[in-house]
């Protein structure tokens, strides 16, 4: 099995304010917008990561009037997420803690 789809895949979402909008596309379709609205982002941060994210595959977009209206584009990523929460429950803080990919020590990456 080739690795480097599925290293690219967690560094597409590796990002707290793609993982934000990954969680409030979970519930369902939204705009621009909407998105500002319910991360309190701001929208140029919004788009740049609704963009990067598009670019990977992960959300899919419909016009809809003036505006977009930006899903997931496969549904199969919520169980990727739950996933990721269940094992973060069985190590605790120790992900967090990490030196290198940590809170603390993690660099941050751009799309």
């Amino acid at each position: 099995m080739e690795l480097a789809p599925a290293a690219a895949l967690f560094r597409s979402l590796g990002d707290p304010a793609r993982l934000l909008i990954a969680r409030q596309l979970a519930v369902g379709p939204a705009r621009v917008v909407d998105l500002v609205e319910m991360t309190g982002l701001a929208q140029s941060t919004v788009s740049k990561h609704l963009a990067c994210m598009r670019d990977c595959g992960l959300i899919a977009s419909q016009p809809v009037g003036r505006a977009s209206l930006f899903r997931l584009a496969e549904p199969t990523l919520l169980d990727v997420l739950a996933a990721a929460e269940t094992v973060l429950a069985a190590t605790g803080a120790k992900v967090a803690l990490c030196p290198t990919y940590g809170v603390a020590g993690a660099a941050e990456e751009t799309c």
